[in-house]
């Protein structure tokens, strides 16, 4: 059964850094095939994409987070990370990663195209 779980996640104060990271298993088709995305949802919001990576390490980024954010991926380690930047108090909120398309050229960072989805880690900026 495929499954991702999400980590990293904490209380950082404006203008600090995280790394969280999305590890991966139970997968059929092997890990590097897979797009990979990320999204966060604030209270009282819809989820949103923020970052992806496709199979062969394209990227896209959401432009409220683009110059600040930077997600990288580690096949042999199945393992996708996401450095987070010059963090905003509006950058709080939960941060999910989730399995895309595979063998795909490229990623769009929308919530249709990707399942299934981890539980989430929580990531608040506050001073």
């Amino acid at each position: 059964q495929l499954q991702v779980v999400e980590s990293g996640g904490g209380l950082v104060e404006p203008g600090g850094s995280l790394r969280l990271s999305c590890t991966a298993s139970g997968f059929s088709v092997p890990f590097k095939d897979h797009n990979i995305g990320w999204f966060r949802q604030a209270p009282g919001k819809d989820r949103e994409g923020i970052a992806c990576v496709s199979s062969t390490s394209s990227t896209t980024y959401a432009d409220s987070v683009k110059g600040r954010f930077t997600i990288s991926r580690d096949d042999p380690k199945n393992t996708v990370y996401l450095e987070l930047a010059s963090l905003k108090p509006e950058d709080t909120a939960i941060y999910f990663c989730a399995m895309g398309a595979i063998w795909a050229s490229g990623c769009r960072i929308e919530k249709v195209d990707y399942n299934p989805w981890g539980q989430g880690t929580q990531v608040t900026v506050s001073s």
